[in-house]
């Protein structure tokens, strides 16, 4: 397989936690360059900028994103893999976001410099 083009997202993000079957926030409304809702029987799940999310929100902040160069074919095997594995070995958790067109590997801003070292065997990022 050859070498993934990765870009970095210039801003932080998010992830909230909402009830199962909650609507999509009125905040979000106000617009967002980025977000992702994954609803299950569970739980509501929201990703988006850091900065849109309300202080009284349940949430993790602090993300960074690595969007892979797209699109890519449905039939590809292993694009996350090849990415998730060096990552893993070096011990960083990751949060992943997968699209029609492609997939964004979310790590927190402390390890960001560390996750592009992990990847530069696989991946060349462009920040």
């Amino acid at each position: 397989m050859e070498k993934l083009t990765l870009f970095l997202l210039p801003y932080r993000l998010g992830i909230c936690r909402f009830e199962s079957g909650a609507s999509i926030p009125d905040w979000l409304q106000n617009g967002s360059d980025f977000f992702s809702i994954t609803g299950t029987e569970d739980e509501t799940s929201l990703v988006c900028r850091e900065d849109l999310i309300p202080v009284d929100c349940i949430s993790e902040k602090g993300f960074c994103a690595l969007k892979v160069k797209g699109p890519l074919a449905f039939g590809l095997t292993g694009i996350l893999s090849s990415l998730l594995n060096p990552l893993a070995d070096d011990g960083i958790s990751i949060f992943a976001i997968s699209t029609y067109d492609t997939d964004y590997i979310l790590v927190k801003e402390e390890v960001l410099d560390q996750s592009i070292a992990a990847l530069k065997e696989v991946a060349t990022v462009i920040c």
